[in-house]
Formats: C-alpha cells, sequence, structure tokens
C-alpha cells in the first residue's frame, strides 16, 4: 500500500514503475526464448555425437568383414598357420566392436540397426564357414567357397551397408528437426517482440493522456489570462501527483493575479502621472548631459594641447601639437602656426603652396596688425572656390588671427591663425584661446631655452673633440659625466655608451688593463685628491699604453661652480712625440757635441801650430788644408740646422728650373770618390732621358747626402752601384751598398729628424741624424719619393723617385767660354758691417775684374750709390746698430726710377729669402757660403742683363 502511495505521489516514479515492468517482461521473455534455443542445441549436439559414434563402429565392423572376405579370396595358396591364426583373430575384434555398439543403441536406438544380426551372422562364419573353407584348403582344395557361403556372406554385406546408411539418415533427420525447432523460436521471439512493444506503447499512451491533457488545458487557461480574458481553471484534487498539486496551485496564483491586478491598474495611473514628471526630468538632465560631454570633450582637446607642448622639446613636434589640438579645440577646418624670428612652422590643411605664401609674407598684411595691436582679432571673409566644394550659394569663411607672446617682453613671438566655415568665433571662445596662448608661451621660452642649452652643449662637445688632449671630466662622486672624441681614439677598444655607462671603478679598472704602469690606479686617484686640494704639483703623471706604447701625461684640474667644487677634469695628453724628441735631442745634443767639438779642436790645434811655430811651407799648406776642411765639415753642419729650421717653418725657397741629374751625379761621384781609397763608385745609365725640374744645389745636396751615407755605412769598403732608369712617369735613381745593413724596426723612423740607429755598429759612425730627414723633405718638395730596402749584414739600396719631364728642346742656358773676354770693368758695392767678410768678398771680386767699393756704414753708401750708381749691389741686411738696415736700403732704391734696376745681392745670415725676393732682390745667399759663387752669380746676372765689360770668369768651385 505505502508503495502504491509513492509511485501516484510522482510522474516519474509512475513512469519508472511502469518502464521497469516493462523492460522485466522483455528481459524475462528473452532468457526463455534463448534458454529453450539453447536446450535444443544442446540435445541436438548429444543425439548426433551418439549417432556418429554408432556408425563408426559399424564402418569398422563392415571394414573388419570385408578384409577377411578378402583375404579368404585372394589366398590361393596352401594357407599357412599364421594366416590362419590372422583369419581367426578377426572374430575378437569384431566381438569387441559389436559389444561397443549395443552400449549406444540402448539409449537412441535407430530403426533396421541391431547387434543381434551381426552376432548371428559372426557365430555361423567364424563357427562354420569359416573352418570348412580353412578344411578344405588344408586338404589341398583351393576351390572359392560354395554358393550357399557366397550367399550368406552377400546377404551380411548388405545389411551392414543398410545399416550404416540408415544412420546417415537419422543424421540428416535431426539436422532437418533442430532447423524446424530453430524456426518455431525465432517465430515465437518475434511475436513475443510485437506484444512488447504493443504494451509499451498503450504505457506511453496512458503517460502522456495523464499528463498532456492536463497540460494542454492549463496551457490554454494561461494563454487567456495572458490575453486577458476570463478563464476557467480546472483542478484535480484526487491527484496526488505534481499536476494535481500543480493545478491547485495554478487556481490560487490566478486568484491572486487577479486580486494584484486590480492593484496594478491603480498603481500603473499612479505611475503615468510620475512618468510625465520624470520625462520634463529628464529632459533637463539629458541637456545637462550634454553640456557635461562638450565640457568633457573640450577639457579633453585642452589636456592634450597640454600634454602636446609639455611632454616634447621637439620644436617640430610641438608645433604640429599645437595646430592639430588647437584645430579641434576652436573647431576650426584648417589652421596654421608660425614663428616670427625662425624658419619654423606647421599647418593643419594647408596646402605646402598656401603654407608657403603666408611665411613669405608673416610681416605683411593682417600679421603686421597683430604684431602691432598684440590682440586676437576676426576677418570675415567669402568662401574661396577651392574651400566651397560642391555649394553654389556665397558662404562665408571666419579667420581668427591669434598673437603668442613672449612671457617676459610680451613680445609676439608666434602668429597663429585659424579658420572656420560657416559660423563665426564669439568673444567668449576668442577669450579662452588668449588663455591657451599663454601657455603655448611658455612652451615655447621652454623650447627655446632648451635648444639654448643644447646649443651650448653642442659647442662644448664639438669644442673638447677639437681638443687634442683625451678629456674627461667627473663629478664630486667620480661618475663620468663627459669626454670627447679623443679620448676614445686613445682607448679605441672602448665606446662612448661604455664609457658613460661605467661607474668609476669599472673604468679605472678597463684603463688598468690597458696600461704598462701597474701603480695607474693609484696614481689617478692621487692626482684626483691633489687636484680637489689644489695640489698642482701631485695632480699629475705619466704612465704608458701596453698596446702601442704611447706616452701619455694626465694632469687633473678641481672645477669651481660658484665657489663649490663641482667636479674634476682629467686630461690625458699624448706627449709620445714630445718623449721621444726629448730622447732624440738629449742623444742629438751629445752627438752634436762631439761632432762639434772634433772639427773645432783641430782647427784650434793647427791654428794655434801656426800662430805660434815656425813651420815649414809644405806643413803649414797642410795644416791650413786640415783646416779648411774641418771648416767645410762645421759649415755642412750649420747649414744641416738652417735647412732643417727653414723647412719646419716653410720658409725654405726653390729655385726650380729643368736640370740634366746625369752631369750632377757625376760631379757628386768625383768630388766623393777622392775621399775614399776603399769604395768603388759605379755608375750606370739605362735612360737617355735623365732631366727633371728641380732646384739643382737641393738635388746635388741630395745625391751627396746618399752617396756619403752610403759610403759612411760601408767601414770596409767595397762597391756602390748608382743605377738610373726609368719607367712610364718617373725617372728612378737606385744607391745600393755593400754596407751594414739597416734593422728592419728602424726603416719606418729612419726619415725622421734626430733618428739615429740604436745598434753598436751604427753608433761608432758619426753623425747628427738630420741627413735622410732633409733628403725626404727635399724629394718631396720635388714630388719625389725615396725608399729604402736592406737586410742586416748585406747592405742597402736607397731609390729616388722624381716625375719624368720629357723636353724635345734642351733648355739654352748661358755657360761662358771660360776665354770669353770682355773690354770694359763693372762698379760693385758691397754694404757689409763684418770687415773680414768685406775684405774677403772684396778680394774675391777684384780678382775676378770687377771695380769694388766698401762701405759698413749704410747712409754712407746709400748716399754713394745715389751719386755713382754701380753696376751690382751687396747688400747685408743686418748692419750696424742706430743705422739704416739692408731692408730700408732696399726699398729706397726700389723707389728711386733711376736706381731701381740695379740688381741686389743679398748676403746674410738670416733665411728671410721670401721677403727679400718680394722687395726685388736679385739673388739671396745665406751665410756661410763661398765667395766664388757671389762672383759667379753677379757675372751670370750682368751678362744676362746685356751690360758689357771685361769680366774674368773664375773656375766653378766642385
Amino acid at each position: 500500500m505505502k508503495l502504491n502511495d509513492q509511485i501516484k505521489k510522482s510522474f516519474s516514479n509512475q513512469i519508472v514503475y511502469l518502464f521497469g515492468i516493462s523492460i522485466s517482461f522483455f528481459i524475462l521473455g528473452t532468457i526463455l526464448l534463448f534458454y529453450i534455443q539453447n536446450e535444443l542445441n544442446d540435445k541436438y549436439i548429444e543425439e548426433r555425437e551418439q549417432i556418429v559414434y554408432e556408425r563408426n563402429l559399424l564402418i569398422k565392423i563392415n571394414d573388419l568383414y570385408d578384409t577377411t572376405f578378402i583375404d579368404m579370396l585372394s589366398y590361393s595358396e596352401l594357407i599357412t598357420p599364421q594366416m590362419e591364426s590372422k583369419l581367426l583373430s578377426q572374430e575378437e575384434e569384431i566381438e569387441k566392436l559389436t559389444t561397443a555398439l549395443e552400449i549406444p543403441l540402448e539409449t537412441y536406438k535407430v530403426d533396421g540397426v541391431n547387434t543381434d544380426m551381426i552376432r548371428e551372422f559372426s557365430a555361423d562364419f567364424f563357427t562354420v564357414l569359416l573352418p570348412s573353407y580353412l578344411a578344405r584348403n588344408e586338404n589341398g582344395d583351393n576351390q572359392q567357397l560354395d554358393e550357399f557361403s557366397n550367399e550368406q556372406i552377400e546377404k551380411f554385406r548388405e545389411s551392414m551397408l543398410n545399416s550404416i546408411m540408415l544412420v546417415g539418415k537419422q543424421l540428416e533427420n535431426n539436422v532437418k528437426k533442430l532447423s524446424v525447432y530453430t524456426t518455431y523460436i525465432q517465430i515465437a521471439f518475434i511475436v513475443f517482440i510485437l506484444i512488447f512493444l504493443f504494451v509499451l506503447q498503450r504505457i506511453i499512451k496512458r503517460i502522456f493522456k495523464n499528463i498532456g491533457e492536463p497540460l494542454a488545458k492549463f496551457a490554454f487557461a494561461a494563454n487567456e489570462i495572458a490575453a486577458g480574458r476570463d478563464a476557467v481553471i480546472q483542478t484535480y484534487p484526487e491527484r496526488k501527483d505534481e499536476l494535481g498539486l500543480l493545478s491547485i496551485a495554478f487556481q490560487k496564483m490566478v486568484s491572486t493575479l487577479q486580486v494584484k491586478e486590480q492593484d496594478l491598474i491603480a498603481h500603473n495611473e499612479e505611475l503615468l502621472a510620475q512618468q510625465d514628471e520624470l520625462q520634463a526630468g529628464q529632459d533637463q538632465l539629458q541637456e545637462t548631459l550634454g553640456t557635461l560631454l562638450e565640457n568633457e570633450k573640450k577639457l579633453t582637446n585642452h589636456s592634450a594641447l597640454i600634454n602636446g607642448i609639455s611632454t616634447s622639446l621637439d620644436k617640430k613636434e610641438v608645433l604640429n601639437s599645437i595646430v592639430s589640438n588647437m584645430c579641434k579645440i576652436t573647431f576650426s577646418d584648417s589652421g596654421m602656426i608660425a614663428l616670427l624670428y625662425e624658419n619654423s612652422y606647421a599647418s593643419s590643411g594647408v596646402s605646402e603652396t598656401g603654407a608657403r605664401q603666408f611665411i613669405s609674407n608673416l610681416h605683411s598684411g593682417l600679421n603686421q596688425r597683430l604684431i602691432e595691436t598684440k590682440k586676437a582679432f576676426v576677418i570675415k571673409r567669402e568662401q574661396d572656390i577651392s574651400e566651397k566644394g560642391y555649394h553654389e550659394a556665397i558662404n562665408y569663411s571666419y579667420d581668427l588671427y591669434l598673437p603668442i607672446l613672449t612671457t617676459t617682453s610680451q613680445k609676439v613671438e608666434a602668429i597663429m591663425v585659424y579658420s572656420r566655415f560657416g559660423y563665426p568665433y564669439t568673444d567668449k571662445e576668442i577669450e579662452e584661446y588668449e588663455t591657451l596662448t599663454k601657455q603655448i608661451a611658455i612652451s615655447l621660452d621652454k623650447i627655446k631655452l632648451y635648444e639654448r642649452s643644447e646649443e651650448a652643449r653642442s659647442i662644448n662637445q664639438d669644442i673638447l673633440n677639437t681638443v687634442q688632449e683625451g678629456i674627461q671630466l667627473i663629478d664630486q662622486n667620480r661618475n663620468i659625466i663627459q669626454v670627447n672624441h679623443q679620448l676614445y681614439e686613445m682607448f679605441d677598444s672602448l665606446g662612448e655608451e661604455d664609457v658613460l655607462s661605467f661607474s668609476w671603478s669599472q673604468w679605472s679598472s678597463k684603463l688598468g688593463e690597458k696600461i704598462k704602469d701597474k701603480q695607474f690606479i693609484f696614481n689617478l686617484d692621487e692626482a684626483i685628491s691633489a687636484a680637489l686640494r689644489g695640489n698642482d704639483e701631485k695632480s699629475t703623471f705619466i704612465y704608458q699604453l701596453k698596446e702601442n706604447s704611447h706616452v701619455i701625461q694626465v694632469y687633473c684640474k678641481k672645477i669651481v661652480n660658484e665657489g663649490k667644487a663641482a667636479g674634476t677634469i682629467i686630461v690625458h695628453r699624448d706627449i709620445t712625440k714630445e718623449f721621444e724628441v726629448d730622447q732624440m735631442k738629449s742623444e742629438f745634443v751629445s752627438t752634436v757635441s762631439h761632432e762639434l767639438r772634433t772639427p773645432l779642436a783641430s782647427v784650434l790645434g793647427f791654428t794655434e801650430l801656426l800662430l805660434h811655430k815656425e813651420l815649414k811651407p809644405e806643413r803649414k799648406t797642410k795644416y791650413l788644408n786640415t783646416i779648411y776642411s774641418e771648416a767645410k765639415r762645421l759649415s755642412a753642419l750649420i747649414n744641416d740646422f738652417l735647412d732643417i729650421q727653414r723647412m719646419e717653418s716653410g720658409k725654405q725657397s726653390y729655385e726650380k728650373k729643368y736640370i740634366d741629374i746625369r752631369p750632377i751625379w757625376e760631379t757628386v761621384i768625383e768630388n766623393q770618390q777622392v775621399q775614399t781609397l776603399i769604395h768603388q763608385i759605379h755608375l750606370s745609365v739605362d735612360t737617355e732621358q735623365t732631366r727633371i725640374l728641380g732646384d739643382k744645389e737641393k738635388i746635388q745636396q741630395i745625391f751627396t747626402n746618399v752617396l756619403s751615407n752610403a759610403m759612411k755605412y760601408s767601414p770596409k769598403g767595397g762597391n756602390i752601384y748608382i743605377h738610373l732608369y726609368e719607367n712610364e712617369h718617373s725617372l728612378i735613381i737606385d744607391v745600393k751598398d755593400e754596407g751594414l745593413g739597416i734593422p728592419k724596426e728602424s726603416i719606418p723612423h729612419l726619415f725622421e729628424k734626430f733618428y739615429r740607429i740604436d745598434n753598436t755598429d751604427h753608433r761608432q759612425i758619426g753623425g747628427t741624424g738630420l741627413g735622410l730627414s732633409i733628403v725626404a723633405e727635399i724629394v718631396k718638395i720635388h714630388d719625389g719619393t725615396i725608399t729604402v730596402d736592406s737586410q742586416i749584414g748585406e747592405g742597402s739600396t736607397f731609390t729616388l723617385t722624381f716625375p719624368k719631364i720629357n723636353i724635345k728642346k734642351e733648355d739654352k742656358q748661358f755657360a761662358p767660354d771660360k776665354d770669353n773676354s770682355l773690354s770694359i770693368h763693372h762698379d760693385v758695392v758691397i754694404i757689409e758691417d763684418d770687415l773680414s767678410l768685406a775684405d774677403l768678398l772684396f778680394q774675391e771680386l777684384t780678382s775676378s775684374g770687377f771695380q769694388v767699393s766698401c762701405f759698413n756704414n749704410g747712409q754712407a753708401a746709400l748716399n754713394h750709390i745715389k751719386a755713382s750708381p754701380p753696376d751690382a749691389l751687396v747688400l747685408d741686411i743686418k748692419l750696424e746698430e742706430n743705422e739704416i738696415d739692408g731692408w730700408t736700403i732696399m726699398n729706397e732704391l726700389k723707389q728711386d726710377e733711376q736706381l731701381k734696376q740695379i740688381p741686389i745681392f743679398i748676403s746674410s745670415a738670416f733665411d728671410e729669402q721670401e721677403r727679400g725676393y718680394s722687395l726685388g732682390a736679385q739673388d739671396f745667399l745665406v751665410k756661410p757660403y763661398s765667395p766664388s759663387k757671389l762672383s759667379k752669380v753677379i757675372m751670370q746676372t750682368l751678362l744676362e742683363n746685356g751690360k758689357q765689360g771685361q769680366i774674368m770668369i773664375p773656375k766653378q768651385e766642385e
């Protein structure tokens, strides 16, 4: 009873109950059918196995008799005891099989099959037929069985075959019987399924009827109520399930809804009245919201403007931000801003042509009005065709001009112009926009200040970068603030970003790795500390780099800002050249001391002998020749010093002409060969063109220096080969010796001033280290080159190259005949304050046939020249003190129309050739020089100028 109540209270319980019964019925029916099917199969299998067993036994029995019959018929001769025993033994086996056949036949009897027939035949055969047959055979009668025996045997065999066939038919019948039973079971299963489906359909229909009909009525009633019509709610109080409860609850709900509906109608009327009031308030709020949104948009645009001008210091970016944001704030269709005193502007909605037009008229028209009034104004104008678009009616555009005033002087710094189509700018808007221009002015002032500071910083950095010293600036905490490019070049493995990002310990450690001195970091710290204390002596030190052995001097200085220490500047100065020069100068001083004192000792010694002793004439001549030779040696040394000084100052002058270098080489070889007995000099010329453009004296100086070096550094003598040849563009000279050779490491420095090879064999040979540097400089001036190829102990080859020239006709230079004689003497005036030199020149010129007058006073000489103009003038620049000098005399003579043609030959110890030639000097001789050179120069000049007279031409000095 309780179970029935539980089922009735719930739809789900009812459905589960009905479906449970249906499924249980289906499962039980299925199990029963499968059980019957299984039983039939088992019974069929069991019967089949027994029948097959019976058939197999019958076949075996039949086979044994057939074997026996065949054996009897096949023995044609006398039967042996073995054969007889074999025939008799078949009886026992047949008996066993017959007994085995009786057992299944008792259970499954097959019609027409029995063991009695087998036993009867077996008894007759083994007791009658077989013994009779054996007896006849034993008696020698080999005839076949008699007719009766054969008939019995055939009848038995036919019976056995029938039995076997009957057993086989019994198997077939069992199969057919099983098939029939299986068919019946399948039909029963189908009928069972149909019955089950029918019952299930009735159950489902009942469920839908019990549930669907009430639900349809409820839905209809609900729709009626929703449509506002009256509806009858049918209840089911007798039902205890969900639908019964639902019908009662639905009825109560409808009653409640009807009551509530009346209340809602009343409330609805009240709400409609309130809705009208709220609508009016909503319209007001909507208007307020619009105002707030408009203000928010303005604030957003203002914020964008402020952010754009405050977050960047890029002028172009700021100007673009101002224009774009101001166009949004002012609701303008186009706009532009331009700086009055800089070529900077930005625009929005304006073509490039229009922008250029505006910039070109920046200080005229309405812009000028804005500059003068410093007040914003609006211009109303008719729209241009390009602004109308597809509109045909007359429309107006309004241009707003806004000045941007500097915050300090209230001077117009920039101009903004904005255009708006269709409606004007109000006074309130203009006032708002003028307020914004103050923010823009502040931003522009900030950018201007930044640009000035950046420009100053850039200039300072450029200045630092032009300084040859490496400069580093650190603050009080030793943070690296600034460095110049020279410092990076000194330490080329360090980049700018690396240095500025280093801490002081990292920087000093990196630097210490590249420096030989292990005390570098300590010395640097001490120098910085000393600089901060104001101790200049200890704020400097020297270190040497590992990589290139450069010598660097460091000095530190304290930076003071407004009376307080702001940091330290550290200067790294590369003093490698000064260091090397100091070393070379020290060595040079000792070398020059030796080179000067040795000839001076000879000159002083032999002079003292000549002054204080009576000597034979030939000994005097020998001593004088020695003094002359040492004096020439001293003169050559001094000339080397003067040449170096003139080359360094750029005052060395060159008189370039087309000259043939072959005779120059021949002269140089002749002069050098007489000075040695252990060297053999060989000249070979493999070119017909031996002319170059050059200064003959300087070229001879080059050849002399190179050849004398070859002899000097071949102390054991040997051959010296001079080879002249040419290539496509150059005339080449090789000077090869068999001397000491030059170390490889010395070759790059060979042409540097004061450089001497640091080698014992080379040190024993004298020299100042100036000769090859002079040669290199002269070769360079002649657009040539000098190189050297050398191996230690195998000699050296110096190669000189000069630009080759092609001259079809030789230059015609005057070469006077030694026997040439003219008939007239020439007057020469000598102005020289050194009486000894004046007497020497006087003797030289008079011996050459000149009429000579000597003066040591400039004014007296000038008066004599004006009274009796000479044919030539030999002039010293430095005269007695408080007297006019040679430059003054030259100026006066060149300004006098009658005297300006007199050729002036300057004889001076000062190498001021450029000034002398610029004032009109004919030639410039630097003391000391050979007196015969002066007479030769004067003679050639007078003959070239067409002067007549008897002039003795002296032999040229070699």
